[in-house]
């Protein structure tokens, strides 16, 4: 293993393309001999297209899905309970503390501090027993402050425009 240092990388702001750019960097390092975990809280479909390719294609690519990404009645998002985003969170801190792995991803971990699932410091404390070599993506709308002054990247997503708007609905390869 090539001696370097991790970096703390933040996918945030309210556009679409955050777990793709995630994925987009753990294809890459896997393309450099590289081992990923990635830990997806607020899903638990099999089906994404991701999901599906990553279990056909890349080995070196293991995945976790924690909590369910469902909508009520009255169509507000259905909180999972603290007990599962603990569970997702912690096989996410055991695979980065292992060092087995070179990038690990906590997709959509913003969103779970922004809903007080998860505190800041909880976080905090994770990234402060990374090993050295070990890259780090947080992604997710709503990055505490904190967590953007301790990453060494912030990149926002910003909607300029969005075809929801205009009616079409999320599609297969697109949207997951």
């Amino acid at each position: 293993m090539e001696k370097r240092k991790g970096l703390v990388l933040v996918y945030t702001g309210n556009g679409k393309g955050k777990t793709t750019a995630a994925l987009g960097l753990a294809l890459r390092s896997i393309g450099h001999g590289r081992h990923v975990f990635m830990v997806q809280f607020k899903k638990s479909d099999s089906s994404y297209g991701e999901i599906q390719a990553i279990s056909k294609y890349l080995p070196d690519f293991r995945v976790l899905q924690s909590g369910k990404n469902k909508m009520s009645s009255d169509g507000a998002l259905v909180e999972d309970e603290r007990s599962v985003v603990l569970d997702g969170f912690n096989q996410g801190k055991e695979a980065l503390v292992s060092g087995e792995y070179d990038l690990v991803i906590f997709d959509e971990i913003n969103v779970v501090m922004d809903h007080g699932q998860l505190t800041v410091q909880e976080v905090k404390d994770m990234l402060s027993l990374r090993p050295e070599h070990v890259d780090v993506v947080l992604t997710g709308r709503n990055a505490p402050e904190e967590i953007v002054n301790i990453a060494d990247l912030v990149s926002e997503v910003q909607e300029i425009k969005h075809y929801f708007h205009a009616g079409v609905k999320a599609r297969a390869g697109v949207e997951f």
